[in-house]
């Protein structure tokens, strides 16, 4: 048995948030046991803000507190998932290290009063972490109620230091990167505005000059800030596998996604977690947030993954914090179960009554238990326990897979492009979405990934792609599967230099097309299609051998070609030279899916309900959600049973707005 296999035998789904006992006396914590266990929570992080509380003064320890919660949530039956606590450097340890804050791309020093303030690659700040971190383990190794270690917090929100102690680290990482500063040089075309460099001495990171950063040091500077952070990763988990081999580690990647390169992570964190924050006032977050889940579960191959936050009702750091309606925070985490979580956990436990978050809502209101969120606690509590044979259960692979690489976002939003307005994950949301609500499933790879095994491969934007990933691309297609690619893709290398040979020249052959120039779309404007409209962008392309399957109706581009397929090799390969309006995006999805034979994951279900598929070894089950305003009546392919309800088998079921079905084999 592996250690994540010990987990979910343990808690299976976990059920829980994030506990903060340091915030309360300690007459709280003997309701707090008591309460968690009325709401069936197996789960609870632990100690993510805790480093002042437990190492006061330099070298000084005060684990005492800390050893009577755990002893209370061992003896109540609730697990821990125990964190390193250096998310956020204590007053002392700035004061001592002033040099180790957070020093912003335009000089401005962070201070502190936050969280998070702290230099990744400050030596000192990671002496510290990594000394508390093996204080922690040696501690608590053995304890039973550690279940998982959580690293840090939320490393994507680490603002990216620029101070010169980062200055130094980047020169080394460019140093291994490209081996000589000629390297360099030619890798940045510093030839341009006589930025050629003599030594990596001279280099500095991308501060603020005028008018442009160098949009190659801008594009390393990212890979670098993610690597300096996973390397902060690195060395506390270097100490909790060596101390507690047997106990998985993780840490949580926030809701924005963008920070940090997570295919670069995946392999080093033992289960992957997540926080995620859909906003209740926004009509699109339910498919927005499900895009944001596909991520998670492919991260690790369709490993089941942990959302390790959300909020039970509304969150405090919106302009405008509206809570979730009634029902609507069980509807969502059934969503995460859905697409594969195998742990639904909240920030946090026990509202707080002071600081930067008392208004965020928790799992115990500053009402107390007697109210509206607490009883969906309780809910949702049974409702997990009653569908313990999900955990573990992986999801079906998909026959549609969604190209994602974090370097490739990272360049398409540098400076000095034809539009500011371009958004990759505006561009995913917009692919995504079509399939999402036609009830396809959809896995996310790498742009290098095997892909034999899909039916079709969407490519919402690769405006960087190497020469290997895009012969990976082209070779899918001529082997026989069908690609979408949308505007802008295969633009520069991964120099952040431009393909020559015209646009998109890695990707010319298998597209059957030129694109002459791009025309981006005014604010708010929009061309006319065939068949609806398009917005953003919009391409002057010159067919090669591919076919219009739209064109533009409206504006400079009349009569052009607007969206392609070409047959390439045994496949197909259709590009998109505008973002179609969803109805138009989804008719385009709906025929490019059904020639491919792509089916949704439960056929015939009425609008606003989704289906998603977990194999256990009892067979198939299936997580049904309205996400609809009606009842809705869903056809199932055979008997199923309600594991939520316990009623007898049946070929169908009714949901109530925002109601949920966890079927399994009759």
């Amino acid at each position: 048995m592996n250690r994540i296999d010990g987990l979910r035998d343990r808690v299976g789904i976990a059920y829980g948030g994030d506990y903060n006992p340091e915030q309360w006396p300690e007459e709280v914590w003997d309701d707090d046991v008591r309460l968690m266990k009325e709401a069936g929570v197996s789960l609870v992080s632990v100690g993510i803000f805790s480093w002042a509380s437990v190492e006061p003064r330099p070298g000084e320890y005060d684990f005492g507190w800390l050893d009577r919660v755990l002893d209370r949530l061992a003896a109540g039956g609730v697990a821990a998932c125990l964190a390193t606590m250096t998310a956020s450097p204590p007053p002392w340890l700035t004061s001592l290290h002033p040099e180790m804050l957070t020093v912003r791309a335009d000089g401005s020093t962070i201070s502190p009063g936050g969280r998070q303030h702290y230099c990744p690659s400050s030596p000192a700040y990671r002496e510290h972490a990594v000394r508390l971190a093996e204080q922690v383990a040696t501690r608590y190794a053995g304890h039973p109620a550690l279940a998982v270690w959580h690293v840090n917090n939320e490393y994507g929100n680490v603002i990216p230091c620029h101070c010169d102690v980062s200055a130094a680290a980047f020169r080394r990482w460019l140093a291994d990167r490209y081996g000589s500063v000629e390297g360099l040089n030619e890798a940045w075309s510093t030839r341009f505005w006589a930025q050629g460099y003599g030594s990596f001495e001279e280099v500095l990171p991308p501060r603020s000059p005028a008018p442009f950063t160098n949009p190659a040091q801008e594009l390393d500077y990212a890979r670098f800030t993610s690597d300096e952070l996973l390397a902060c990763y690195l060395a506390e988990k270097e100490v909790l596998d060596r101390v507690t081999p047997d106990v998985p580690v993780t840490t949580n990647f926030p809701p924005s996604l963008r920070p940090v390169d997570q295919w670069a992570w995946a392999p080093h964190v033992d289960v992957i977690g997540y926080d995620a924050y859909p906003d209740p006032l926004d009509p699109g977050t339910e498919a927005k947030v499900a895009f944001s889940y596909d991520v998670m579960r492919s991260l690790r191959d369709g490993q089941p993954w942990l959302l390790m936050e959300q909020a039970p009702g509304a969150v405090n750091w919106r302009p405008r914090n509206a809570p979730k309606p009634r029902g609507a925070m069980r509807l969502w985490s059934w969503q995460a179960v859905a697409h594969g979580a195998d742990a639904v956990m909240f920030f946090q436990w026990r509202q707080s009554r002071g600081g930067a978050e008392k208004f965020h809502s928790a799992m115990v209101p500053h009402g107390g238990p007697s109210t509206r969120i607490f009883d969906e606690v309780r809910e949702l509590g049974r409702d997990l326990a009653a569908a313990r044979g999900l955990a573990g259960a992986r999801a079906p692979r998909a026959d549609v897979a969604m190209v994602l690489d974090w370097p490739s976002w990272w360049a398409l939003e540098g400076p000095a492009h034809p539009s500011s307005d371009l958004r990759f994950l505006d561009a995913a949301w917009a692919c995504h979405r079509p399939l999402h609500d036609a009830g396809v499933a959809c896995d996310v790879v790498r742009p290098d990934a095997d892909l034999s095994a899909y039916r079709v491969v969407v490519v919402p934007n690769l405006y960087l792609t190497s020469e290997e990933a895009a012969r990976n691309l082209e070779r899918y297609v001529e082997e026989g599967g069908t690609l979408v690619m949308s505007f802008f893709s295969g633009i520069v290398d991964p120099c952040d230099r431009v393909h020559l040979g015209g646009y998109p020249a890695p990707f010319r052959r298998m597209l059957g097309l030129t694109v002459e120039e791009f025309h981006p779309l005014a604010e708010d404007a929009s061309v006319g299609l065939s068949q609806g409209s398009g917005s953003l962008w919009s391409e002057e392309v010159r067919l090669e051998g591919a076919e219009a399957v739209e064109r533009f109706t409206t504006g400079a581009l009349a009569g052009e070609p607007a969206v392609t397929r070409h047959r390439f090799g045994r496949g197909d390969a259709w590009y998109l030279a505008t973002r179609p309006d969803p109805a138009a995006m989804r008719g385009l999805f709906d025929r490019v899916r059904a020639a491919a034979g792509v089916e949704p994951v439960l056929p015939g279900l009425p609008d606003g309900v989704k289906a998603r598929a977990r194999d256990t070894e009892d067979g198939r089950w299936y997580v049904v959600l309205n996400h609809g305003a009606e009842p809705a009546d869903v056809p199932l392919p055979t008997a199923m049973r309600d594991v939520l309800t316990g009623a007898e088998p049946t070929a169908s079921v009714r949901l109530d707005p925002r109601g949920v079905a966890v079927l399994r084999p009759a």
